[in-house]
């Protein structure tokens, strides 16, 4: 639903680019964390609806990130989706055992994209076949 606030935890600018490109087209309000510090500050500031984490982040792993995200009381209900080039086997059972709601791999499908978001926001787990 547009005006819904999303954060994207990403060091990679064109990653960030592109999907806050796609995401404000459809209405999203967007803000971006680029490291942990930044992404910890940013959830607590905005409480935004959804999270979409990049893995590998220059300063905390992002599983890292969502496990303490997800034992925080006052954040373990936002939906945090694992945005990330890894697609070998097991990657995904990794991101779920960390607490992800979801996982989508890169490079995204920018038509495909905003309907796996809207699914995550509605509180479904959607992501990428295995």
């Amino acid at each position: 639903m547009a005006g819904e606030c999303i954060l994207i935890v990403d060091d990679n600018e064109m990653n960030v680019k592109l999907l806050r490109w796609v995401l404000e087209k459809h209405g999203y309000t967007v803000h971006t964390a680029s490291d942990a510090q930044t992404a910890r500050a940013g959830i607590r500031a905005v409480h935004p609806q959804l999270v979409l984490m990049d893995i590998q982040l220059p300063d905390v792993d992002g599983l890292q990130l969502t496990r303490e995200f997800k034992a925080d009381p006052d954040l373990r209900s936002i939906p945090i989706v694992a945005v990330t080039s890894y697609a070998m086997k097991g990657d995904r059972q990794r991101t779920v055992d960390a607490g992800c709601d979801g996982y989508i791999t890169k490079p995204i499908d920018t038509k495909q994209f905003p309907i796996e978001i809207q699914k995550y926001l509605r509180g479904g787990r959607g992501g990428t076949p295995a």
